[in-house]
């Protein structure tokens, strides 16, 4: 299509979540108290990383990794959510949509692949621990969080550029609270053909292929397990995997409800919930996670507060 087309629209309307008027002040108060739970807690866990010499090893630090994305995955959309459930007019510029989309993408890949190299972490950790420190050194480490940032960047960079090139000519209601790329493309009045091929194809890498790596090292950290003579090593293995696990299943869970269910499933209104659990309720879920089920986490945590006081 010519390039003029492609200017056709200038902005989108978000039309939010499926909620009655009459519920939106409490719905506001509900997420605006999600999201200040999920900066104060993931910058929480940052700054406990930092400052406590005892959690400088390689499983903090890709969790502090994973809290700085969760923070930034959030704010790429709910205060925008936020701020539309208080306007009238809900529009976003079609600039500011494309680059909502960018980074929505760009931190969702780059979650994925920071919870693949902790499960490669907790791997070495549970099946090599005799080898742990020589194999997750610092420059492995540094490694495969720059890889991680690398490969998302690769991946947003691409559907972004892909989905600018097409032409929007007169429906510009998305029905979502974020610029979905999926949703954009069912508004496009171009081809999207090669779009979907590279959303498979992305999807595969960024989604698949990590969850895969992530099922094999448990795999292998389960057969492991069974294996150790006694109850105290299973127990101390599984308290070391058990946060862990517990943020794949509510990862993943969501993704896989939204993409790979049948698409009889797949109502709008259900599409919005699966958004809201791995984009909104996770990050927010993540800190709790890794902070009541660690020991070494509570223990910084009290002697941070010790010093306050």
């Amino acid at each position: 299509m010519r390039r003029e087309n492609q200017t056709s629209v200038s902005q989108f309307l978000l039309l939010g979540l499926p909620i009655r008027p009459e519920q939106r002040g409490v719905v506001f108060a509900l997420f605006l108290g999600v999201y200040l739970t999920t900066v104060l807690g993931n910058l929480l866990i940052i700054l406990l990383i930092r400052l406590d010499s005892r959690l400088h090893t390689p499983m903090y630090f890709f969790l502090s990794h994973l809290a700085l994305t969760d923070t930034a995955f959030s704010s790429v959309t709910v205060p925008k959510m936020l701020m539309d459930m208080q306007t009238r007019y809900k529009s976003i510029p079609y600039a500011g949509c494309i680059s909502q989309t960018y980074f929505f993408i760009l931190f969702a890949d780059l979650d994925s692949f920071l919870i693949t190299s902790m499960a490669y972490d907790r791997y070495v950790a549970v099946c090599h621990p005799l080898r742990y420190t020589t194999i997750m050194s610092q420059g492995v480490c540094v490694l495969l969080v720059a890889g991680s940032w690398a490969a998302a960047c690769i991946c947003a960079l691409l559907h972004t550029l892909l989905l600018a090139g097409l032409s929007f000519c007169a429906e510009h209601a998305i029905p979502h609270f974020f610029c979905d790329l999926a949703a954009l493309l069912k508004l496009s009045c171009s081809d999207t053909s090669l779009n979907q091929l590279v959303i498979f194809t992305a999807g595969f890498t960024a989604i698949v292929l990590p969850f895969l790596c992530i099922l094999v090292s448990y795999g292998h950290i389960g057969a492991t397990i069974l294996r150790l003579p006694s109850t105290k090593g299973v127990c101390k293995a599984l308290s070391t995997c058990g946060s862990h696990l517990s943020a794949v299943a509510l990862y993943y869970g969501a993704i896989i409800g939204l993409y790979f269910l049948p698409s009889s499933n797949n109502t709008n209104d259900n599409n919005i919930i699966a958004s809201l659990v791995y984009a909104v309720i996770t990050p927010m879920l993540n800190p709790f996670i890794y902070s009541l089920r660690n020991k070494d986490m509570k223990g910084a945590l009290r002697k941070l507060l010790s010093k306050k006081t």
